[in-house]
């Protein structure tokens, strides 16, 4: 289970709550410097940690650097439209290009028409993207946006090693009618378990075309299916949620996307998993932990678990 900050930051300080913990427990921090950007080294003697107002003994601190593993979810279906492949295709690649591939980074390319199918799997380098994406093809079926989703995020609720999970989707208004509620559930519980970002595009001008007002009203219940979960996932998870009627706003947005992941994936991917030996007289279910470290340094995302947004 996934233990979210409790608590606004100031002057170096934040808290986090958990459930129950052993008598040593471990936190994971983003530190900041002065200028917003996240420090390199950090000391024992530079963290103070307490619990319910009782101070704790920090026994390490350790720099981790967490590889990052985006998964790209696209509908090349029929609510994209054949003469529409190429936006999406220099909208990918312009994505990809944002992020400049460093090697921390795997992306998998999943296109989502008639069912999720893989165009690459835990890529690393730029080759390996480019052979993936020339895959890219149209399909006349409608994509599964709701049923992709699914499966990416319980690909991350499998995968027990420790990284930072990001998953950027582009939807349309066809496909998905029966979309159970079940699954969504578990798509969210997922997001809550494992930290995760996502970014949602739904191209709105494909042949069963609707406004966003009309997405609202029920219009299309395919169409209001991928608008209901793709605003849900984005807001709930702290991503994106855009909205389009052109395909070829598809290769400005995309880059830009991608922009915005590299910046976060900058910033809270180089954690400090800080270990904690409790007060004497805490026993028992964790309560608040506060960390502090000198000023103008700064803790974010905090967790018991690893990296958050």
């Amino acid at each position: 289970m996934r233990w979210l900050l409790a608590a606004a930051l100031g002057l170096g300080l934040a808290s986090v709550v958990a459930a129950q913990a052993p008598r040593q427990i471990q936190i994971y921090a983003t530190v900041l410097d002065g200028a917003d950007r996240p420090v390199k080294a950090l000391d024992t003697d530079d963290v103070h940690v307490i619990e319910d107002g009782v101070d704790a003994t920090v026994t390490k601190v350790e720099r981790l650097d967490w590889a990052v593993k985006l998964q790209i979810l696209l509908d090349n279906g029929l609510g994209l439209g054949a003469g529409n492949i190429q936006p999406l295709k220099i909208g990918v690649d312009g994505l990809i290009g944002a992020l400049a591939l460093p090697e921390y980074l795997q992306v998998t390319v999943v296109t989502t028409a008639p069912q999720p199918r893989f165009l690459t799997r835990g890529a690393t380098g730029r080759a390996a993207m480019d052979k993936g994406l020339e895959l890219l093809g149209p399909d006349t079926r409608v994509g599964q946006f709701v049923e992709s989703l699914f499966e990416a995020t319980e690909r991350i609720a499998h995968d027990e090693t420790d990284y930072f999970p990001v998953i950027v989707a582009v939807a349309t208004t066809s496909g998905d009618r029966r979309m159970k509620e079940s699954d969504v559930e578990r798509i969210l519980m997922r997001l809550a378990a494992r930290p995760t970002t996502v970014h949602v595009v739904l191209f709105t001008g494909g042949p069963q075309g609707v406004s966003q007002a009309g997405l609202v009203q029920g219009a299309s219940e395919a169409g209001t299916n991928q608008f209901r979960v793709g605003t849900a996932v984005a807001k709930y998870s702290g991503g994106t949620y855009e909205s389009i009627n052109s395909a070829a706003r598809l290769e400005s947005l995309l880059p830009e996307i991608g922009e915005r992941v590299a910046e976060s994936v900058e910033r809270y991917r180089q954690q400090f998993r800080i270990t904690v030996t409790r007060p004497a007289s805490a026993t028992g279910a964790v309560g608040t932990v506060k960390v502090r470290v000198p000023p103008p340094l700064a803790t974010t995302g905090l967790s018991f678990d690893g990296p958050v947004r």
